[in-house]
């Protein structure tokens, strides 16, 4: 791994891409009977009782940002520390009831599990055995019309849904048993219009927000986006997939997010529907990347408690980079510092194919929020 965007050499399939039979019937079980799952999920939870009894859920680890910020890369590096525990790809579609689906896999899954790069075709090899954020199954499941795009979805301390807390707790307490670890770990983009109600659940959570130069990270999301809508036109299981995940930032289904702009919504739908994808995903980022800055001006317990990197940063310098993240994150080395330096180093084969106004149509869309995170 090395960097975190590329395209497939010739010949090769991108891991992901191609949705197994069985993802996709458990899937769609998942999809059709959430309140089934969530009830087998309670079920092994009093099943486990005896071994959840003292975990404790100590400095809760997550990592939001708009997709194609890096977070992966993040995600990797930390998913190593043998402190963290995290969603694996092989914990879909099943996510509710983690010790029930792993008995199942353990049992029926194959034993060798060979790296391929993943389907975002990024340099980024994964296996069933990989780090990846599937928790927002669980948001989705408590959460109904999330990501419409027609209601807020910025949670804060004042979000109230009691069922949701006591399951989010007790799943993170088995994650953590399943993985024999003590910090829960999670990468989720749409998390990072939660911040304020996740510090309220754990008021000790750390927070990584990756960050990226807006011209270049909307050359990415557009990129991404082209490569899925044609994916899903060819496969309507990876459409499926993408749905049931929670993952509608790129493909057939896209929406914006919503974080109280009902305007900017309407906005960007507008661009999209018209074909102006760099200026949508323009007007995306400022909305998303303004609310951040919004909430750690306005609160300063949570910026205390977030980290914001930028991804340039990060490519430049891997190693203190990353040890600013594990110093926020209160994790020890073990190595990881070493294998950043190797490991993660800008994207050298292609530049945004922009023209210079889509360029400065880009800047002027984003310049006020940009400036607020250094970018000039």
């Amino acid at each position: 791994m090395t960097g975190t965007e590329s395209t497939a050499k010739a010949g090769e399939s991108p891991a992901g891409l191609e949705v197994d039979a069985w993802t996709d019937r458990f899937g769609r079980l998942l999809e059709r009977h959430r309140g089934f799952w969530v009830r087998v999920g309670n079920w092994e939870t009093r099943l486990l009782e005896d071994q959840l009894d003292g975990v404790v859920i100590d400095r809760p680890i997550y990592i939001a940002g708009l997709a194609r910020s890096g977070s992966t890369i993040l995600l990797e590096m930390l998913a190593r520390h043998s402190d963290t525990a995290t969603h694996r790809y092989r914990d879909f579609p099943i996510v509710p009831a983690p010790w029930a689906w792993s008995w199942f896999v353990d049992r029926a899954g194959k034993k060798e599990h060979v790296l391929a790069e993943r389907a975002h075709r990024d340099r980024i090899k994964v296996s069933p055995e990989s780090p990846e954020a599937f928790e927002e199954v669980l948001w989705m499941t408590f959460f109904p019309g999330l990501h419409d795009g027609s209601w807020n979805a910025a949670l804060d301390e004042h979000t109230d849904n009691p069922e949701f807390e006591v399951f989010y707790r007790d799943h993170i307490r088995k994650m953590l048993r399943l993985r024999g670890a003590s910090r829960y770990l999670a990468k989720g983009n749409y998390n990072v219009t939660r911040l304020r109600y996740l510090r309220e659940l754990f008021p000790d959570a750390r927070f990584v927000i990756p960050i990226r130069d807006p011209v270049w990270h909307i050359a990415s999301l557009v990129k991404q986006h082209r490569l899925f809508v044609a994916e899903e036109k060819a496969d309507a299981r990876v459409r499926d997939h993408m749905r049931r995940s929670g993952h509608f930032e790129f493909g057939l289904d896209r929406q914006p997010i919503n974080v109280g702009g009902a305007e900017r919504v309407a906005e960007i739908r507008e661009l999209w529907s018209k074909g102006e994808e760099a200026a949508g995903y323009a007007e995306l980022w400022a909305l998303v990347y303004g609310h951040v800055a919004d909430m750690l001006d306005q609160g300063p317990a949570l910026a205390d408690a977030t980290l914001v990197i930028r991804y340039e940063d990060l490519c430049r310098s891997p190693v203190r980079g990353l040890s600013d993240v594990l110093d926020h994150c209160a994790l020890e080395d073990q190595g990881l510092l070493a294998a950043a330096r190797d490991e993660i180093s800008p994207p050298d084969y292609y530049e945004p194919s922009f023209t210079e106004a889509e360029r400065e149509d880009i800047r002027s869309r984003t310049a006020e929020v940009a400036a607020r995170f250094g970018y000039g």
